[in-house]
């Protein structure tokens, strides 16, 4: 049976679902919070929904980060980490439940490898044949498998690559949030600012020197918790495509 019958998926939009909630600091049913822009603190006088929307802004204009999430969601626990930049390069491992890894390799706007290990080919040949699980174990093991970014299947394992639509996420206009104290992400001087409503708090965290970008965001509580780390923001992309030996090219 070939490959293309068998070929892994990654089922994560509920993942991206769940970042974008978790950007979402501002929503009208949160209710009230008071903020004091007079306080003293690495922003001076600006309150915390103008601090959000002045991190947002800036965190819009990098042409690069790296991403580190490990969220809860309604399909299970999901993690990523990636490199990506706004040229379309990415490169970086996804974790989907309580084992089961795919690493991916995006070296240009076209083209994506991934390469899956045991455990997750095992869960995805789940309910198939002993023979046909054993003939996508020999098939796929250790090897990458090239596809077209247009490829349906391939576009919900690589939605997180895309950094141009994760920075559209990051919208203005939100007008809920408080400071808190300040800390470190990553040896980077931060500023906290929280917005809780019912069982759930969301804090984000806002580097105080230099740009002022989100570092990290991290939501407590609620259906979907988890934390999402940024750094290396403007860094070159390493994403190279594998060996030529190594890919199981299913253009072919």
């Amino acid at each position: 049976m070939p490959v293309t019958a068998h070929r892994p998926r990654i089922r994560r939009t509920a993942l991206a679902a769940a970042l974008c909630a978790a950007v979402a600091l501002g929503a009208a049913a949160c209710g009230p919070f008071s903020d004091d822009p007079k306080a003293a603190g690495p922003f001076g006088e600006l309150s915390g929904p103008q601090i959000v929307n002045k991190a947002i802004a800036a965190t819009k204009t990098a042409d690069s980060l790296t991403l580190d999430l490990a969220l809860k969601t309604t399909d299970g626990p999901m993690k990523a980490y990636l490199a990506l930049d706004t040229q379309g390069k990415c490169a970086g491992t996804l974790t989907v439940g309580a084992t089961g890894t795919a690493e991916l390799i995006k070296p240009d706007a076209k083209v994506a490898y991934l390469r899956f290990d045991e455990a997750f080919l095992r869960e995805e040949a789940k309910g198939e044949s002993a023979e046909t699980q054993e003939a996508m174990l020999k098939e796929l093991k250790g090897r990458w498998v090239k596809t077209p970014v247009t490829d349906p299947e391939a576009k919900d394992s690589l939605e997180l690559c895309d950094l141009k639509a994760l920075l559209r996420d990051f919208e203005e206009g939100l007008d809920l949030s408080v400071k808190g104290g300040e800390t470190t992400v990553g040896g980077k001087k931060a500023l906290m600012l929280t917005q809780a409503f019912d069982k759930e708090k969301t804090t984000l965290y806002v580097a105080t020197e230099g740009e002022p970008r989100i570092l990290k965001i991290v939501t407590v509580g609620g259906e979907e918790p988890g934390t999402i780390t940024f750094a290396d923001y403007d860094k070159p992309v390493v994403a190279k495509a594998p060996s030529a030996k190594d890919v199981l090219d299913e253009q072919k």
